[in-house]
């Protein structure tokens, strides 16, 4: 497990040193970039930021709920390319979400940071989780529950980083 962590983060990593040409590229034409530009709501960084939240939220508790759903199944390693899929997803999103702002950029900086508090707020509830932790019943065996915590802390966390630098960070190529 520790193994998929680090080639992730790794990934992560490399996904934020390319971020620029993988902005360029992705979101050259988009529609739903186009339709962001032209709401006139979109353009006021509390109520994009709000989308922001909202559009993190609703990938974060979907891919949620197809893990759950995954449960159902005994196929080995699809809920890493679940993973996959949502990481890819929500890197979308934000480009998307980067190539549609024209505000200002200390607008785009609130943007992005409203729009990352969802993993943020995420990353503080799952340390409050950690540090409270306690057997349900008396022998119970804490230790895998404190590693998924740790887990969870971790990605949240970097999801929290690379969401505000691709939407508040980067620079939209005019």
């Amino acid at each position: 497990m520790s193994v998929l962590l680090f080639i992730g983060i790794f990934g992560v990593l490399l996904v934020l040193l390319f971020k620029n040409p993988i902005i360029n590229t992705l979101g050259e034409n988009s529609k739903m970039a186009h339709k962001l530009q032209t709401a006139n709501w979109y353009q006021n960084h509390w109520l994009a930021g709000i989308f922001l939240f909202g559009m993190n939220a609703v990938l974060f508790f979907a891919t949620l709920c197809v893990f759950y759903l995954l449960i159902l199944l005994m196929i080995p390693f699809i809920h890493i390319l679940v993973m996959v899929f949502a990481v890819f997803g929500s890197i979308f999103l934000w480009i998307i979400v980067n190539k549609a702002w024209q505000g200002t950029k200390r607008n785009r900086l609130k943007l992005g940071a409203i729009g990352s508090s969802f993993y943020l707020i995420l990353t503080f509830l799952f340390v409050g989780w950690f540090v409270t932790l306690e057997p349900s019943y008396p022998g119970e065996d804490t230790f895998m529950k404190a590693i998924g915590l740790l887990f969870a802390i971790i990605v949240t966390s970097v999801a929290c980083i690379t969401c505000f630098v691709f939407t508040g960070l980067s620079k939209r190529k005019v």
